[in-house]
């Protein structure tokens, strides 16, 4: 358990929801890694909503997705939610329900699931065999299959689909808009744009990453980075800033956030900046509805 402390100048009324004081070093349903013991993570509730963990048809085995849509006749817009290295735990399933508050039917696979939960984890060597095993190959046939899936729903509207995703899954949010056509646009929170150094996590030469694809982008996509992000160099987004504007994606856009670290939508972790996020969450929303996804 990390004891880290939430940064200040947060307000109760962060995106319209509820707050709720976990007490404790423990968190239950949280990232173990990862959660800071002074955390007030936001929680929406369920009223007016339906949710549910669905099985999703992978080709070699079903696969488990946190859905979460307005209890309300008719089809309506899809996101699909791609979570963190510590896959479908409790962020990620509000980051579900606001979305749904806001009438999209929101859905976040476990692209891990074949090879565990990370969630509960408090060893990142574990965490990382776990997101290792998840090949390319896998993880776009799973973002196919859920969206197979979603297209058979009566409450789906599959012609107003977007998808967003944090952290590793914000690099799968390029690479999706990359090989994909199914989405009108997507929102990358601070996923990493090229390959790591030879040696560190998720540097095998098989895996392709946003910066190597740039010039097949299929949607139009909204990056969201921190300038304080360790993880992520500067060079590498004035680098796709440039292969942009040179392949002429027209629509994609990138917004740094100066004095934002890595996960600072996080709201259950230290590096979480109530601003940056609001501000992102508010500009991701507006870029869905821009791309005709309302």
């Amino acid at each position: 358990m990390l004891k880290l402390t939430r940064p200040e100048g947060s307000e109760p009324r962060d995106f319209d929801l509820s707050r709720r004081a976990l007490p404790g070093l423990f968190f239950a349903g949280y990232a173990a890694a990862a959660v800071s013991a002074s955390a007030e993570p936001i929680k929406t509730d369920t009223l007016g909503l339906i949710t549910d963990t669905v099985m999703i048809p992978a080709g070699d085995r079903n696969i488990p997705a946190y859905l979460a849509r307005p209890d309300a006749r008719g089809k309506k817009p899809v996101v699909l939610v791609v979570s963190e290295v510590f896959g479908i735990h409790e962020y990620i399933r509000d980051i579900c329900r606001r979305l749904a508050r806001l009438g999209y039917v929101a859905i976040a696979t476990d692209l891990f699931a074949r090879h565990g939960d990370p969630a509960p984890l408090v060893d990142f060597t574990q965490i990382r065999n776990i997101v290792a095993a998840a090949t390319d190959a896998q993880v776009m046939s799973d973002i196919e299959a859920t969206v197979g899936w979603v297209a058979g729903q009566d409450f789906a509207n599959q012609k107003k689909m977007a998808i967003t995703g944090f952290c590793w899954g914000g690099a799968q949010v390029w690479l999706a808009c990359e090989r994909m056509r199914h989405f009108r646009c997507g929102v990358a929170w601070y996923g990493r744009l090229s390959r790591p150094s030879a040696g560190q996590f998720l540097s095998e030469p098989e895996r392709e990453w946003p910066l190597d694809l740039a010039g097949y982008l299929k949607a139009p996509v909204l990056g969201l980075y921190g300038g304080k992000d360790q993880g992520i160099p500067a060079a590498d987004i004035e680098a796709m800033r440039r292969k942009l504007r040179e392949f002429e994606k027209e629509g994609s856009d990138i917004v740094l956030y100066p004095d934002a670290q890595h996960g600072f939508h996080a709201d259950y972790r230290a590096s979480y900046d109530a601003k940056a996020a609001q501000d992102g969450w508010r500009r991701m929303i507006d870029y869905f509805r821009k791309h005709g996804v309302k």
